[in-house]
């Protein structure tokens, strides 16, 4: 009589326990819960590559510094020395009222393309 209640009472439980968890990985395995699981690892994969970029960053800065003093460049300038205008490639056309060269400072960069790809 007691082994056949430790036997029911047993299958009972194992019976309980396996329904339990073939529940709880259904509901893991829901769109809803996917795209959620998802979405968690593509935010510690963007804090990840945050934080490796940050240590580049910091990286080449250091390293900057360091070729900075190596090869003097922080030395003071000579003032007798003439000034070379310095062009900013940001735009590729002159932006500004009379659109010239000088009220800008910009300049057209030389577009030639060879993606075949782009037309397309």
């Amino acid at each position: 009589m007691f082994r056949r209640t430790f036997w029911f009472t047993a299958g009972a439980a194992a019976g309980v326990w396996a329904t339990a968890k073939v529940n709880r990985k259904l509901k893991q395995l829901t769109p809803e819960s996917l795209a959620a699981q998802a979405a968690d690892r593509a935010i510690e994969t963007g804090h990840k590559l945050k934080d490796f970029a940050l240590d580049v960053r910091e990286s080449m800065a250091r390293r900057e510094a360091e070729l900075g003093e190596v090869l003097g460049l922080a030395a003071p300038v000579d003032q007798d020395l003439p000034v070379r205008p310095h062009f900013v490639v940001e735009a590729s056309e002159p932006v500004g009222p009379d659109r010239s060269l000088e009220a800008t400072k910009y300049r057209k960069l030389p577009y030639t393309s060879y993606n075949r790809n782009e037309d397309h």
